[in-house]
């Protein structure tokens, strides 16, 4: 009777006539009949009640929903096909940002509406990456494909923290993927994250808890001697991870560069002396694969061989630079790369998938699984089941709840293949080539930094003009470039100079681009000066 109060009488009788029913089609096994019958009443009584259930977040009318998700749909191809031709730029109107500040909503709104302001008042005042003049920072300008697979991610709603499920499988072979891409050993492992400053904090602390474990030691207390080692022009991420682990900003120890703004070797292998002398722990040494300031990268190869024979983790911060790997004219540059022990990167740049999808590459996954596992009774694991396929992602790094970021990315390399990913890099490299033979000769422009990779600094000098005057003399330039919608460089300082940064990590930049740039910077500087 316990199953009768549980169904309720209709369906109650529905499940004994079922297994009547049923029964003989199970001579061996009755009780498979019966639970056969008892799952498809159970699954009717659900469906049932989720049809009468008016606290329900799903469609009243699926018809009316798929027609506005179309619609969306429709709105959003068009904005990204007619994109070049909007401003790069513009800022958030007033009454816009006003009406950001309604209170919270107690009843449902109308979705049309709700519609009609993403599109015509969020969509045309977004930060400008997907414009082919959008030069500032290091931003990807992702893909119109790119909408598909975020589709199918949020139809799946999947946690890939753990369990057994397919979106496991597909960040699986995103990992092997990766692991080939940068030659590593088919038993390395990785994690797909937000972006490098995850993908960082996850491989420095993999790195610190290695340091620490042949002394059995944990905590802040056996961190308090280690340091770690990274060029001048490390990106800022690397500092507040040292901040982060309990080590400190100061334990991070800035190498000096040479002109290119590359580590110098020799440098570093006389710090570490230093730092042995002094009775503290060299941990890791961290090589750039493309700094943010100029593209430049760090001689690999040769960090590699020093950070190998002082027993120190060899980490590399690649999150625009290591896909350059990608091209074969461009892989010599990053060699030594493929010994490095994590691999910090990101999808959402110079590979173009939507933000945000970074990655994190390990030689050995139980360094990882070292710094990150822990399993609670209620994460316990089974060999069979929804709780099976171990270990679970959420072990290999601190989120338990995560998105398919996956599966973006997996659509990206299967959509378009490396070698045309490679040459989208390569093109940019040659753009920005370009762009400093357009400035070189120019008796009224300055190159401020070689140009090694992707990214070109330079700034206004018609001669005649203090420093201080034309640090304010090209900030204005590049602000009124922004706001005039016609580009977006930003700004950056080497050896204490503002100098206009443009980064090209921008699949649909075009040389005329570049040449509508140049001649807006000589006439707005002419104009201000």
């Amino acid at each position: 009777m316990l199953r009768a109060r549980v169904m309720g009488t209709g369906m109650y009788d529905r499940w004994k006539k079922g297994a009547a029913r049923l029964s003989p089609l199970f001579p061996c096994s009755p009780a498979l009949a019966e639970s056969a019958v008892r799952w498809q009443c159970f699954g009717q009584a659900i469906t049932e009640a989720h049809m009468s259930d008016q606290t329900s977040l799903d469609p009243d009318d699926w018809d009316d929903f798929r027609q506005r998700a179309h619609a969306a749909l429709d709105a959003a191809i068009s904005h990204m096909q007619r994109r070049a031709d909007l401003p790069v730029w513009q800022q958030t109107p007033e009454d816009i940002r006003a009406d950001l500040h309604a209170p919270l909503p107690r009843a449902p709104g109308d979705p049309g509406a709700l519609a009609r302001q993403m599109e015509t008042e969020f969509l045309p005042h977004d930060v400008g990456n997907t414009h082919p003049r959008f030069f500032g920072w290091v931003h990807g300008s992702g893909t119109p494909e790119g909408i598909i697979p975020e589709i199918f991610a949020a139809a799946m709603n999947a946690n890939l923290g753990g369990r057994d499920h397919v979106a496991n499988e597909v960040e699986k072979q995103v990992i092997r993927w990766c692991a080939e891409m940068f030659s590593f050993p088919e038993t390395a492992g990785g994690l797909v994250v937000s972006g490098t400053s995850m993908a960082t904090l996850i491989a420095l602390k993999s790195a610190r808890d290695r340091a620490m474990a042949p002394a059995g030691a944990s905590g802040l207390e056996a961190a308090h001697k280690l340091v770690g080692y990274a060029s001048e022009q490390a990106h800022g991420c690397i500092g507040k991870t040292f901040d982060i682990l309990g080590l400190g900003r100061e334990s991070l120890r800035k190498v000096p560069c040479d002109a290119d703004f590359r580590m110098q070797p020799k440098a570093l292998a006389a710090m570490i002396r230093q730092d042995r002398d002094a009775g503290l722990t060299p941990f890791c040494v961290i090589g750039t694969a493309g700094s943010v300031n100029v593209g430049a990268i760090d001689p690999l190869n040769a960090l590699a061989h020093l950070a190998e024979s002082e027993g120190l983790w060899f980490h590399v911060d690649g999150a625009f630079g290591a896909t350059a790997i990608l091209s074969p004219a461009l892989a010599p540059r990053l060699r030594g790369i493929e010994q490095a022990d994590s691999i910090a990167f990101d999808f959402h740049k110079w590979l173009h998938v939507n933000y945000d999808a970074g990655f994190v590459l390990m030689r050995n996954p139980q360094d990882q699984l070292r710094a990150f596992s822990d399993r609670p009774e209620y994460l316990a694991s089974a060999d069979r089941g929804l709780a099976a396929g171990n270990p679970w992602f959420c072990e290999y790094g601190p989120e338990l709840s995560r998105g398919f970021r996956a599966l973006k990315v997996w659509y990206q390399l299967a959509r378009f293949g490396t070698d045309r990913l490679g040459r989208a890099i390569e093109r940019n490299v040659s753009q920005a080539q370009y762009l400093g033979k357009l400035i070189a000769p120019n008796d009224k422009l300055e190159l401020m930094a070689p140009v090694g990779l992707n990214i070109v600094c330079f700034r206004f000098n018609p001669g005649g003009l203090a420093d201080e005057r034309l640090d304010r003399l090209n900030a204005e330039i590049v602000i009124m470039l922004q706001e005039s919608g016609i580009a977006a460089p930003s700004t950056t300082r080497l050896n204490g100079r503002l100098a206009i940064r443009v980064n090209l990590t921008n699949h649909r930049t075009r040389e005329k681009d570049l040449d509508l740039l140049v001649r807006y910077v000589l006439r707005l500087g002419l104009e201000l000066a």
